[in-house]
């Protein structure tokens, strides 16, 4: 077994330190060093198994960093023989004639990466694969390293999981010792039942709890039968546990375990075996970039941001969809152990400060005799509200919590809730007053693609929001008024730029206030997924209705929420007559000191890079 199974990744970056993630065999002092002398760390470790160690490291650097120039770290055990054991693992992690992991920390922001929606077994290649070759290109002298990498939701996919993949994670289950659970209001009473179940492989909507229909609308419909509380439509490998959560960040974040599983599709049923083959197909070439992502996430300033499918599909969709599946234990337990994965693997290393008490409880939970405490630690994590942060770069980056702190609809069960209620609202508009410029990081966009979001309208019409995903920022009457207000207020930053993901496609929009002189510039960078996309002549079709209906100066968008803003798409360059782009990407942020121009280019998994150039009106 290696001595590191998993990173490190390099995560808060600041003048005064750094946070490393890592995952070990065993528990560890580890030590870390700058430059090659010995630098003050706080080590927390958090066990998640008999040989899974989660290792945050705190560096302190007293003198503060530089911008700009690169320093160079690495980890020193506390004996000859694991110090060794990393020195050759972390041949691996190093870049053509580089000697040791490095990073270079930026105060001022000129180079921002984002993305999301990464599905291991979505037939795109992995778009993380352009961040490596930054950073190599930055070796070589032919570029600047990017200053961050923002993952703006969907790093993993809970609900969502190819065959192999939960056959490799069941392994890595029994390899690692990782702790089980009992459960409750299940088919089986406990983790250690599921590999061996009939149910375990593609039928595992089975085994998720259920609920009467009871609506007029839905037995009118679709009978008086029962559905699952949980409504993505993929859930037949869903993942249940938290070690089956926690190893499937394991196996998206590093090649390590996979070279220790063994996938045979003859423990299959028969019915699912072409499936399951195909799935190990699109996942072998998810595998062989592994060694480049993981190398990648050593080298820059990562951070990360929930989405649904980190949870589960629709997750705080609507106040229906919370009562259903907060009320059941089996669902309850599922939603939060996710969200101990998100917290111990994605969460904590944004800014660790902002976790000291969830992390001083979490060493009564994860014991070496188990887990302990369970749900009362779940019931913390649904309880916490600081989720969102931001970062004191210039301009500084706010990332939206967009999941847990939502408005919801007081007249319908199945109204979509607004993305964020009216405190956290008033929250954000206090965080930004009397910034000249600001990156806002929304997992969805503010500004959506208008055909669409007229189509989930319909929907949630007639009670079907769950059907179409109608998880739009205008979807919430509320949240659609305040989050426009803050735009207009006299007080919003003059340069205005919002990151977001989520719908699997990419596009520009430059917005303008219609009747007002003084408009801040506001630009939204949609780029979506990693490794996903929309299914594209559907995607055409949709982009057609919403030129043809919505296009800038067509009367219906007097009838939008946003009828006093004026909202320009930026065609992608080389795509004529096209606004959106249906490939996986990276988002690549370039921004011009006293230069108002924002520059948007997509990285593409096949090697393509599209600009989307600004308007010359604009």
């Amino acid at each position: 077994m290696p001595l590191v199974i998993a990173g490190p990744l390099l995560r808060h970056t600041h003048q005064n330190g750094f946070v490393l993630w890592l995952v070990t065999r065993e528990r560890t002092a580890i030590n870390v060093t700058l430059n090659g002398e010995s630098t003050p760390t706080q080590s927390h470790a958090i066990q998640a198994g008999e040989h899974a160690f989660v290792t945050l490291l705190e560096v302190s650097v007293e003198d503060g960093l530089e911008e700009a120039t690169r320093y160079h770290y690495g980890l020193e055990f506390n004996n000859d023989a694991l110090n060794s054991e990393w020195r050759n693992e972390c041949e691996e992690l190093l870049f053509a004639q580089q000697q040791s992991l490095s990073f270079v920390w930026q105060s001022t922001l000129t180079n921002v990466l984002h993305g999301s929606c990464r599905k291991p077994h979505h037939h795109e290649t992995d778009a993380l694969i352009r961040v490596h070759d930054l950073i190599q290109s930055e070796f070589d002298g032919n570029a600047q390293r990017p200053d961050m990498l923002l993952l703006t939701g969907d790093q993993v996919y809970s609900d969502d999981v190819a065959g192999p993949m939960l056959m490799a994670i069941q392994q890595v289950i029994t390899e690692l010792g990782l702790f089980g659970e009992a459960l409750e209001g299940a088919v089986v009473s406990h983790s250690d039942e599921l590999p061996d179940h009939d149910l375990n492989f593609y039928r595992r909507d089975d085994l998720l709890p259920k609920i009467a229909m009871n609506t007029a609308l839905s037995k009118l419909f679709f009978g008086a039968k029962k559905k699952p509380v949980f409504t993505s439509v993929n859930a037949k490998n869903h993942l249940i546990t938290f070690a089956e959560i926690f190893a499937m960040y394991l196996l998206v974040w590093s090649p390590v375990m996979w070279r220790r599983v063994t996938i045979r599709s003859n423990q299959i049923q028969e019915a699912f075996r072409a499936q399951f083959d195909q799935e190990q197909q699109v996942l072998n070439g998810f595998i062989e970039t592994l060694p480049q992502i993981r190398r990648a996430m050593a080298h820059i300033p990562v951070y990360m941001i929930f989405d649904d499918h980190d949870v589960t599909d629709d997750w705080n969709l609507t106040r229906g969809w919370e009562e259903e599946v907060y009320g059941h234990p089996l669902s309850r337990r599922m939603v939060g152990n996710a969200l101990m994965g998100y917290w111990l693997c994605q969460g904590w290393g944004n800014q660790p400060d902002k976790f000291r008490t969830i992390s001083e409880q979490a060493v009564n939970v994860f014991t070496s005799t188990g887990l302990q405490q369970h749900d009362d630690f779940i019931n913390t994590l649904f309880d916490f509200s600081e989720w969102h942060y931001t970062l004191e770069t210039s301009p500084p980056v706010y990332v939206m919590d967009t999941r847990t702190q939502r408005w919801r609809s007081e007249s319908s069960l199945n109204k979509p809730s607004g993305l964020m209620d009216w405190e956290m609202l008033c929250e954000f508009q206090q965080a930004l007053i009397g910034k000249e410029a600001v990156i806002v990081v929304s997992a969805a966009p503010i500004y959506g693609v208008k055909a669409i979001e007229a189509i989930q309208k319909v929907f949630t019409f007639f009670g079907k929001a769950l059907t179409v995903d109608a998880e739009n920022w205008m979807a919430h009457k509320g949240t659609a008024n305040v989050i426009l207000n803050i735009f207009r207020h006299y007080r919003t930053p003059p340069e205005f730029i919002i990151l977001s993901g989520d719908v699997h496609y990419s596009f520009v929009y430059d917005v303008r206030l219609r009747f007002q002189r003084n408009s801040p510039h506001i630009t939204q960078f949609t780029c979506s997924g990693i490794k996903n996309a929309f299914p594209d002549g559907l995607l055409s079709w949709l982009e057609r209705i919403n030129r043809w209906l919505y296009g800038h100066k067509s009367p219906l968008n007097i009838f939008t929420r946003r009828r006093n803003m004026s909202v320009r798409s930026r065609p992608p360059a080389g795509l004529h007559g096209k606004t959106l782009l249906n490939q996986s990407a990276i988002g690549q942020l370039v921004l011009h000191e006293n230069d108002t121009t924002v520059v948007c280019k997509a990285l593409c998994s096949n090697g393509d890079t599209v600009e989307f150039p600004p308007r010359k009106e604009d």
